[in-house]
């Protein structure tokens, strides 16, 4: 039997037709310099998208193209994500906080056509656009505004590159646009890994995946959104897509709060303020440090709307989820990865359970994962572990939104069967929850950013004087984790730890350099001859590794 059903292509700019139509008057804002709002509604929105996609077209832009964005989160950054899939072409956001290196590395692996970049980041751009080969076309947000030099910029590139100002550019355009039907199966975004082993590596989404993590992401197991929210995005934008909220958001019909660059305490805390958000997303260290500012200024802001936040990119410290109770908000774990799109589980308690001890327990899980995400856990032997809450093993997953491959380079070890190797290990209950105790990988996770520890290894080893070193991961109050750097100095040689630190500072991004380090007399290694980070931690953990604190001076 054969059903009859229409076979309707899930494509997002199903969901920007629906939205401007339905929840017209909703509105985005964003912060400004100053602490006030600029806002749009969803149909302004959906109608400079289309002005977006005019103006793109006429460069030149083709489906399939990719473009760029070196954004903050801002209502320009919104209507990219938008224009760019809906006409048919690839959104490929930046990630601003990576080394200008790998920035330039990751856009002409990807093939950007297109970079739009906010004026208060073209210190970070104009360095690269020599090394931006593929990129055509600049379009610079906020470029009359800030009076810049449209020429100079393109002089700077040293080669023939169309710059434009995106207001002008965009402005002169109809609202309008003949959205294309794309096969639901195309590329509609892509973004980069942090390069935690290696070089980062691309994953592309698309319209069907982005399309059904965006219904299922609002439901009440997960995010919970509805038109009743204003939902405040701290999550960048170039982070999985800000977890996903510009597509939920107008799927829900939610409101969306933008923090722009102002991402310290105390604009964080006045934008609560102003704007009356009721939900919020971000990384642990964003509400320790809001936390911190709350305490050390009570009654200077008002952030008593906000109820609850959605906190991911690394765990939760139970401390930190305490004192927002206490402060009338629920902090919300989740996890997930951009092999993920991001969202695989949420640490909403089951319905019924009421004893706080026990609604706490469930809490400090990673949480439970919503119907299209299966997960399994395997052990060392290959075999797949029960849910009992106690067998460990590595989880791995597999669904709708969960990438198969990578772009343009071959990992055969993170997939195996259809299914997604994460490298996190942990244990799951008969009820579905996910704890998480460790990695497979060395990766440090700090701030809820990934730091590669090879990669520090191997620029320390750069250094004439280091002819070994090896960095672990130890615990930190503020960001989760920290680096720890274990040098070996060569024989006759001496170079401080701040030297070994400046070393770094044009070789990493600022917020990789360790602060711990060590000098041992030499790395322990496994039988094959291996770096035993093992061993170092256990010496850690035992103070036999006393790690001395360098930082900048």
């Amino acid at each position: 039997m054969i059903s009859t059903m229409q076979d309707v292509p899930l494509q997002i700019r199903r969901i920007l037709e629906h939205a401007v139509s339905v929840y017209a008057d909703q509105k985005i804002y964003t912060a400004q310099p100053g602490g006030g709002l600029s806002t749009r509604t969803f149909r302004e929105t959906g109608e400079n998208a289309a002005r977006l996609a005019r103006a793109l077209a006429s460069l030149g832009v083709r489906e399939g193209d990719r473009v760029a964005t070196l954004m903050w989160n801002n209502q320009e950054h919104v209507e990219a994500y938008w224009a760019v899939p809906s006409m048919g072409a690839v959104l490929h956001p930046l990630n601003l906080r990576l080394p200008p290196a790998q920035i330039g590395y990751i856009a002409c692996h990807a093939e950007d056509r297109v970079l739009i970049a906010d004026h208060s980041l073209l210190p970070l751009v104009t360095p690269l656009l020599p090394t931006l080969t593929t990129v055509e076309h600049l379009i610079v947000n906020g470029a009359a505004a800030s009076g810049t030099d449209l020429a100079a910029l393109a002089a700077a590139a040293g080669r023939e590159l169309g710059v434009h100002d995106y207001g002008e550019l965009v402005g002169s355009q109809p609202p309008t646009y003949a959205w294309p039907d794309v096969d639901e199966r195309s590329a509609a975004a892509m973004c980069y890994t942090s390069g935690t082993t290696g070089d980062p590596k691309g994953v592309v989404y698309s319209h069907r995946s982005i399309y059904l993590h965006s219904l299922c992401a609002a439901l009440p197991g997960l995010l919970n959104l509805t038109a009743a929210d204003r939902v405040l995005a701290i999550v960048p934008q170039f982070h999985v897509l800000a977890w996903g909220l510009p597509y939920t958001a107008f799927v829900t019909g939610a409101e969306l709060v933008q923090p722009g660059p102002f991402l310290q305490p105390e604009p964080l805390a006045r934008l609560i303020e102003a704007s009356r958000v009721n939900k919020a997303a971000g990384v642990p260290t964003i509400w320790a440090g809001l936390l911190s500012w709350l305490e050390a200024n009570p009654g200077a802001a008002d952030v008593s709307s906000l109820k609850e936040a959605v906190v991911g990119g690394s765990a939760c410290p139970p401390a930190l989820l305490d004192a927002y109770d206490r402060l009338g908000v629920t902090l919300l774990h989740a996890y997930g990865m951009t092999e993920t799109s991001p969202l695989a589980t949420c640490a909403r308690p089951p319905v019924g359970v009421t004893d706080p001890a026990e609604v706490r327990r469930y809490r400090l899980t990673q949480g439970r994962g919503v119907v299209p995400v299966e997960s399994r856990l395997v052990g060392p032997a290959g075999e797949v572990l029960p849910w009992d809450g106690e067998s460990t093993g590595e989880l791995e997953l597999r669904g709708p939104w969960i990438t198969g491959s990578y772009y343009g380079s071959e990992d055969p070890d993170k997939f195996h069967d259809g299914w997604l190797r994460t490298g996190d290990v942990g244990h799951i209950s008969p009820d579905g929850y996910l704890t998480l105790t460790d990695r497979v990988k060395d990766v440090i996770k700090s701030g809820g950013e990934w730091i590669s520890s090879v990669e520090l290894e191997n620029q320390l080893m750069a250094h004439p004087a280091v002819p070994e070193a090896a960095v672990i991961g130890v615990p930190d109050e503020k960001w989760g984790e920290r680096p720890l750097a274990c040098v070996v100095l060569r024989e006759g040689t001496e170079v401080t730890f701040s030297e070994l630190r400046e070393f770094l500072a044009d070789k990493v991004a600022r917020w990789q350099l360790p602060e711990n380090w060590a000098r041992i007399p030499e790395v322990p290694k496994t039988s094959v001859g291996k770096f035993d980070k093992k061993r170092l931690r256990e010496q850690y953990a035992l103070g036999e590794l006393v790690p001395e604190k360098i930082t900048a001076s």
